[in-house]
Parts: structure tokens; sequence; C-alpha cells
């Protein structure tokens, strides 16, 4: 067992067992607070922030008024037997939470051990063992944590856990390169090739997050690309053209998958009080637009598995389910 006292603490905000889309096999995915994107089609808003967030669903708010006898700042209150939260005055302490007996208010983010988290995932190794799976850590940006994460992985890695990484790259090469000899599986978002529209969707510039990939890959991880796609921003011919050429430059690379946009993050952003965002109106893609999305990566030699096309690929086969939830 670590020392209590000198083992960081990582703050958590869903561990989410039997996981099929987070690496190979059946995995734990543990998601970590904090990002230093602010991607536009983000779906986990509530790893966006590193500090205390409270949830609320309107929906399943019996109107009781526990929240307003618990809470030390009078952000609750009952009016005309309706229930009001001024989130001007939350400090999302979580006491409501605690009392809540609907479940309508939760408080998002946890602190948790090493320990913890792994003993969360012992549970399932006979899973892991039969599928392929294991461990994967996620986000908002799981390296920003790095002491933490370091550590998790380590732990996990010496235990003979899978590990694997989601990352946007944004962080600096020193902490890939710390974590790297802990890693099975680097999975590592694109999300826009073209800087300046990097900049205006996710508030950086790509050129750190670009030079780390080329950096990982030559240093000899392994590495997946995952592509978020959205309907009209980033669908073009030209990213797709960034992209194919990038994927083919890098050794080691084990393949490619495209997360095409949904809209989950918006009812996630209503419960946390946030404004809905720019792309509230954006429609996720049908079934033939992501048909087509496959077929323009064939065509320029970048392969998805699962996607069979009529177009040729000259690239490596070995690449993975298009997600489409």
């Amino acid at each position: 067992m670590r020392d209590a006292v000198a083992a960081p603490q990582g703050r958590i905000f869903e561990i989410q067992r039997f996981s099929l889309h987070d690496g190979p096999g059946i995995r734990t995915t543990v998601f970590l607070q904090g990002c230093p994107l602010q991607c536009l089609w983000c779906h986990n808003p509530e790893g966006s922030q590193s500090g205390d967030l409270l949830s609320y669903q309107a929906g399943k708010c019996i109107a009781c008024g526990a929240c307003v006898l618990a809470c030390p700042r009078h952000s609750h209150l009952l009016l005309d037997g309706l229930h009001h939260l001024d989130r001007r005055t939350c400090a999302a302490c979580g006491r409501c939470a605690a009392v809540c007996p609907s479940g309508a208010l939760e408080r998002v983010g946890r602190l948790m051990s090493v320990d913890q988290v792994l003993a969360t995932c012992d549970t399932d190794r006979p899973f892991y063992a039969s599928s392929g799976g294991g461990i994967t850590l996620s986000g908002g940006e799981p390296l920003g944590q790095i002491e933490f994460t370091a550590q998790l992985l380590e732990a996990a890695h010496r235990t003979g856990l899978h590990t694997a990484v989601e990352t946007s790259g944004a962080v600096p090469w020193g902490w890939l390169d710390r974590v790297r000899p802990w890693v099975d599986l680097f999975l590592y978002d694109i999300k826009e090739t073209d800087d300046e529209r990097h900049r205006t969707w996710t508030g950086q510039s790509n050129r750190g997050i670009l030079g780390n990939l080329r950096s990982l890959a030559g240093a000899g991880a392994a590495v997946r690309l995952r592509l978020p796609l959205i309907p009209g921003l980033n669908d073009r011919p030209d990213h797709f053209d960034a992209v194919a050429a990038l994927a083919a430059a890098l050794p080691g690379l084990t393949g490619a998958e495209i997360m095409p946009y949904h809209r989950l993050g918006l009812d996630k952003r209503v419960r946390l009080g946030l404004e809905p965002g720019v792309l509230a109106a954006t429609a996720p893609p049908t079934a033939p637009m992501v048909r087509a999305w496959v077929e323009a990566l064939a065509v320029r030699g970048l392969a998805v598995m699962g996607h069979p096309t009529s177009a040729p690929t000259s690239w490596r086969k070995r690449v993975t389910d298009v997600r489409l939830d």
C-alpha cells in the first residue's frame, strides 16, 4: 500500500465499468477532471473544470425542501412549490445532494487514491483477461493530473493490467514521456489539423499537440488516432487530406477511429447550469454521412475497420470500429 499521506489523490468524476469503446476488450474507464482545451463539441463538460460541480435535474425534483434546509449559502429556494437554484451563490459543497431523496441534486467529482481506483478495477479482472481489456484513463485531460496519473498507470501496469490513456496531447512533452513506459496504448485525439480553426474551436494551437504526437510515435509508443468529426466544422476534404498524411507518417500507429458528434453533452450542460454553447443546433450525423466520411478517409489510404468500402486502401488496416453513439 502507498503512503496515505504522501500519495497524491486524483479528482475523478466517473468510473465507467464494462466500457467497450475506450480501447481493446472490456475496460474500466476512469474519467479525470480538468482540461486545458475548451472544445465547442465537448461531450464531457463535467470534465472541463477541475473544481467541484453541482448537477441538478429538474425533472427529478419533488420540491421537498430538504436542500433548502441543508444549504449554508441559501442557494436553494422554494417559491410557489417550485425549486430554484441560485448558482451564483452555490459553492457546490454537496450538502444539498447528500440529503436529496430523489437524486435530483448530485455533487460531481470526488477525490480518490490510486488504491481506491485499482480496487474498483480489480473486481473486473476476469473480464479483462477473457477479452484483452484493462483500464483506460480519460477525461477531461487525464495527464493534467500528472502526479496522480503517473502513479496510477505505473501501479496498474505493474499488476498486469493493460493500460490506455485518452489524451488531447495538449500537455508538455515531458508529461507524455513520463507515463510512456506504463502505457500500453495512447488514444490520441486529433480534433482539427488547421491551426487557426483549432484555436477557434478549442482555445489553443495544435502545433504542440501535433509535435507531441510525432514525438510519442517516434519514441516507439503504441498510438491510435481518434478523430472527432462534427458536421459543418471539420468534415472537410482538406482535414481528411491532412489526417491521412499525418497517419501515414507515424511509425507504430496501431489504427484510427472516428467519433461522430453526438448531443449528450448538451443535456449535461443544462444539469451543470452551463450555457448550451454554439453547437446546440447542430444535429448528429446520419448513418449515410458517417459512411461517406469512412469512404473519404479510405480513398486517402486511411482505412476504418468494421466499415468496408469500395475505395482502395494502402494504409495499415489494424484500426478500430467507428463509434456511432
